[in-house]
């Protein structure tokens, strides 16, 4: 199974930017999905979770800017981030909690994308 992530890019402080990931392979189904980010010489946090029935959890700091989706028929979770700010700026990896055609249950992770918010 792997995770691809898009979406990351450059942008001024106050701007949007949409992740997407998507999963494939060998998979069964999906549970929680969710992005984490990790900033230079920090540990990677979670940013949001949503659950296969589209529950979704938040960090603090991206409460109201940020809305996390996904679209199970397509295997993929979406990020859409207005009003960023320069603290925003990391690599954000998706993450996917897999049961594949095996019946094996594991996280998988992107290859992670880079998010910089500057003017």
């Amino acid at each position: 199974v792997q995770l691809q992530a898009s979406g990351g890019g450059l942008v001024q402080p106050g701007g949007s930017l949409r992740l997407s990931c998507a999963a494939s392979g060998s998979i069964f189904s999906i549970n929680d999905m969710g992005w984490y980010r990790q900033a230079p010489g920090m540990q990677r946090d979670m940013v949001a979770i949503i659950s296969r029935r589209g529950g979704t959890k938040y960090a603090d700091s991206v409460k109201g800017r940020f809305t996390i989706s996904r679209d199970n028929a397509k295997n993929s979770v979406y990020l859409q981030m207005n009003s960023l700010k320069p603290e925003d700026t990391a690599v954000y990896y998706c993450k996917a909690d897999i049961r594949d055609s095996w019946n094996n249950v594991y996280a998988a992770w992107g290859q992670g994308t880079q998010v910089t918010v500057s003017s």
